[in-house]
């Protein structure tokens, strides 16, 4: 007998919660072992149903976002759970709060239909992210990068480097911040080794195509 995935749904609106274990029934391969509305209710029954994979609706009560907190405890219990978020929410930040908290997944339930391949992904350990929530994935991955590189150079560094863009000359730029040819001399061996050029004008080339300046 085909030995099947245990999974278990918290969901507080009870016409998807029935829908949701019907459809998930059917498949042979799945089996839902436990279902709950709330916080408490969940804790409790993933502790007595002990389910390999937890489909997690991320707003229970009132725009709360409690399965947020809910995904926390799930993995404060068992740092090896499964977790997959369900909701009909598109914002990015709340979406990369889910992956923040462990989630494997994060589908909206219009795409319902992909959900059982989703449990088996999970139960895998494999992160097979839904096209919808990847892209948001991709934005904050470019949003650090790009805070990331904007302190690479420190600000005394970004002066110099814009007069630098600008055509000035190490004489020029010295009158004009009130510092030494010997400090500037100073930034720009720093600033050489932090971008990988040998020279000023392609540092300032460079940190100006980087948005750095």
């Amino acid at each position: 007998m085909m030995e099947k995935i245990r999974v278990m749904i918290v969901e507080d609106d009870p016409i998807w919660l029935g829908s949701l274990t019907d459809f998930i029934n059917k498949e042979e391969d799945l089996i839902v072992v436990g279902t709950a509305s709330t916080k408490e209710e969940a804790l409790t029954i993933y502790k007595e149903a002990k389910p390999e994979v937890v489909l997690l609706d991320i707003n229970l009560t009132e725009n709360n976002l409690d399965g947020i907190d809910i995904a926390l405890d799930l993995t404060h219990l068992n740092p090896s759970t499964k977790l997959i978020m369900l909701t009909s929410l598109t914002e990015q930040e709340v979406i990369v709060d889910a992956f923040s908290v462990g989630a494997l997944n994060y589908i909206n339930k219009i795409h319902f239909e992909e959900i059982p391949e989703a449990i088996r992904s999970a139960y895998r350990n494999q992160s097979s992210i839904h096209p919808s929530a990847a892209s948001a994935l991709r934005n904050e991955f470019h949003r650090l990068k790009k805070e990331e590189q904007q302190n690479i150079l420190t600000p005394a560094e970004k002066d110099i480097l814009r007069l630098v863009h600008k055509g000035n000359t190490q004489s020029q730029i010295a009158k004009q911040l009130f510092i030494t040819q010997r400090t500037i001399k100073n930034h720009v061996n720093r600033i050489l080794k932090k971008l990988g050029v040998s020279s000023s004008k392609d540092a300032a080339e460079k940190a100006s195509k980087r948005d750095l300046l």
